[in-house]
């Protein structure tokens, strides 16, 4: 079994939290980035995309921090700002699914409850995005495709 396919649930205070639920490649943001847009959030932006394992892996999250986001020490504090918010929200992706999140400067003085419900917010979106999804491929017309096609009677 390979590393990014190994996912290991551990107990982290209290809640379940899945080792294996990170990004770690950058063929796999590279991935995200090719598959999907750039969605916008007041302090952050983000992509996402689907992905098909077999057996279902569950969710990924990556996180970026450029040098535009001021040096190591304040990188590695909205790094860990992040984590901990996406911790605490990532029993709400339920679907196999790859999310990056670019957080903006912001996030060093935003408050940390307003953070978290934000980081809740787009995992919505994400899920409620999914969900449209499934319903297109599941036979349901898709609304973009307009009328009938060649072949259809």
């Amino acid at each position: 079994m390979t590393e990014s396919n190994s996912v290991t649930p551990i107990s982290v205070g209290g809640l379940r939290a899945v080792s294996g639920a990170r990004l770690r490649k950058h063929a796999d943001y590279q991935c995200v980035y090719q598959r999907s847009r750039k969605h916008f959030s007041a302090t952050m932006t983000y992509f996402f995309a689907d992905r098909v394992s077999n057996p279902p892996a569950g969710p990924r999250v990556g996180l970026t921090a450029g040098r535009v986001l001021g040096k190591a020490v304040e990188r590695n504090r909205i790094k860990r700002r992040m984590r901990e918010a996406v911790r605490l929200n990532l029993a709400l992706l339920t679907r196999d699914v790859d999310v990056v999140l670019h957080p903006r400067r912001t996030v060093l003085t935003a408050e940390f409850g307003g953070l978290q419900s934000e980081v809740c917010r787009i995992f919505a979106v994400v899920e409620k995005a999914g969900e449209k999804a499934g319903e297109r491929a599941g036979g349901r017309p898709d609304p973009k495709a307009g009328g009938k096609r060649k072949g259809d009677w």
